[in-house]
């Protein structure tokens, strides 16, 4: 078994596991297990990472994976948290270079999010630059409203 991996536990270079390249796939699977592990013994570990220092008036906290994560910044934050999902059809997708990964993709990881939460926005990124500019601006305006 190969042990669960942390970028800065093992020396990964973090840049790499970034991109779409074999490199980060090489590593995928034992680096979603070790933030399971992780989160199996701290479920807050990630959320408390990313704000940490935080002193901006707007947070984006992008890439949440999971309800619990979600669930972290609502009892934290209250009403003031704003979901946002961003969605691409699956053939958008393909044409980015997209292949589906049985036991990565199908995971909590990349799915846990697809019932449960009530997202406030849903931004669809299907290729169409001023639509989804249209999309975002409505966004900013809202987000500036609320300020």
């Amino acid at each position: 078994a190969v042990e669960a991996l942390s970028p800065q536990e093992h020396g990964l270079n973090f840049q790499r596991l970034l991109d779409a390249s074999t490199y980060k796939e090489t590593f995928r699977q034992d680096m979603i297990r070790w933030g399971e592990e992780k989160r199996r013994t701290d479920p807050g570990f990630f959320c408390r990472a990313a704000v940490e220092g935080a002193r901006q008036p707007v947070w984006v906290v992008s890439d949440t994976r999971r309800l619990s994560d979600v669930e972290w910044f609502q009892d934290a934050y209250g009403d003031v948290v704003k979901t946002v999902r961003v969605v691409a059809t699956e053939e958008t997708r393909k044409r980015r270079n997209w292949v589906f990964v049985t036991g990565v993709d199908d995971a909590e990881s990349e799915c846990g999010l697809d019932k449960g939460v009530a997202f406030d926005w849903v931004i669809t990124n299907d290729g169409d630059k001023v639509a989804l500019d249209e999309q975002l601006e409505m966004l900013v305006q809202s987000l500036h409203k609320s300020l």
